[in-house]
């Protein structure tokens, strides 16, 4: 089919396997993968590498100045090739807040099928991505293109942050509140979206968190009491907290009645709809919690859902917990919510019905 004869109606979602972070390879795929393969060499000005799977590289300029870079692309989460865009640079910038650095630049990797989809679309697509850059401040100076069998958009970016103020995911201390800033549910509500059963306010508000920069990230860099950070991506809440606790030998609490839920989740998931990967997380990452029998059967979904642009996970001092919920909400995170807390004793996560997670 040429592409002058496809009209805009063509539905991005239709023509990839996947969409957003749930395109991720499985955790545990991966690691075999990487298994015995040297990552470059040593260097003494690399602060951060692969070693923790933390959310981006960290490399000392100077005794003042840290680079810290990232590089995140997927396949179509949404049909609107804008919101695509947006959806795809909010989250590839939300490894760089993650860090508690402040994005400087970046660059658009992209991959579109040029025979299916009309030009209008993929430069809507790139249209979102730039607008995106430029509500974080930062210029899109530029990027590289293929024509692939599916489409692909995201970001490399580039980021600054004080070397002392680097945040990372693996600091966290026994007794340290959790804090999550976005609600969860983004990977059932892009399936809704696949399969036409999300209505249009579980659409808006898919857009309205997926779209929110996370940069509260750049206020917690200059908080002693914040040990901890990291976004909850495509490995969903569960996996992202364990590669906390994995880094800083500790297990964690949490209470599933404070978990920030997306509208319509729930339904959705009830009535079967969900991405694949929900399954690939909880195959990697359920042997590793306690679930508390009087749940309901979905809440360890919940848990694995791969959030696309998700939001933040703190781990901060109990006496910082107020400041960091005060910094979420005049950013607008009006779901940021404490969840449980850092505890001693091995790496495991206890997913519990409620039971007084402090404040």
């Amino acid at each position: 089919m040429k592409t002058d004869e496809i009209t805009h109606s063509t539905r991005l979602t239709s023509l990839s396997h996947g969409g957003g972070c749930g395109c991720k390879i499985a955790p545990n795929v991966l690691q075999e993968a990487l298994s015995g393969i040297v990552m470059g060499f040593p260097h003494a000005d690399l602060i951060q590498g692969s070693a923790s799977a933390d959310d981006a590289a960290v490399f000392r300029i100077n005794d003042e100045q840290a680079l810290v870079a990232t590089t995140d692309f997927f396949m179509p989460i949404v049909d609107d090739p804008y919101d695509f865009g947006r959806i795809a640079a909010t989250n590839a910038l939300s490894d760089i807040y993650a860090m508690g650095a402040t994005p400087t630049l970046a660059l658009a990797i992209v991959g579109m099928p040029v025979d299916k989809l009309p030009l209008a679309m993929i430069r809507r697509v790139m249209e979102g991505g730039a607008d995106a850059c430029r509500e974080a401040g930062i210029p899109l100076a530029g990027g590289h293109s293929i024509d692939s069998v599916e489409p692909i958009y995201g970001l490399a970016a580039v980021g600054l942050v004080h070397p002392d103020r680097l945040k990372r995911n693996d600091r966290g201390q026994p007794g340290d509140r959790l804090v999550l800033g976005k609600a969860l549910g983004v990977g059932v509500l892009g399936s809704g979206v696949k399969e036409g059963k999300l209505d249009a306010d579980g659409y808006e508000a898919l857009i309205e968190t997926t779209t929110r920069l996370n940069r509260p990230g750049v206020a917690f860099a200059g908080m002693p009491g914040v040990h901890a950070l990291t976004d909850v991506t495509g490995f969903g809440l569960l996996g992202h907290l364990l590669e906390m606790c994995r880094g800083s030998g500790l297990g964690a609490r949490v209470d599933f009645l404070r978990l920030p839920l997306l509208h319509d989740a729930v339904t959705l998931l009830q009535q079967g709809v969900g991405p694949g990967a929900i399954g690939r997380n909880w195959q990697s990452y359920g042997h590793e919690v306690n679930l508390d029998p009087a749940l309901p059967d979905w809440a360890g979904r919940i848990a694995c859902d791969p959030q696309t642009s998700g939001g933040l996970l703190v781990a901060c001092a109990p006496e910082d917990t107020a400041r960091v919920l005060s910094i979420f909400r005049e950013e607008g995170f009006t779901d940021a919510a404490v969840i449980g807390e850092l505890v001693a004793g091995a790496p495991r996560v206890a997913l519990r019905l409620g039971r007084g997670a402090p404040e």
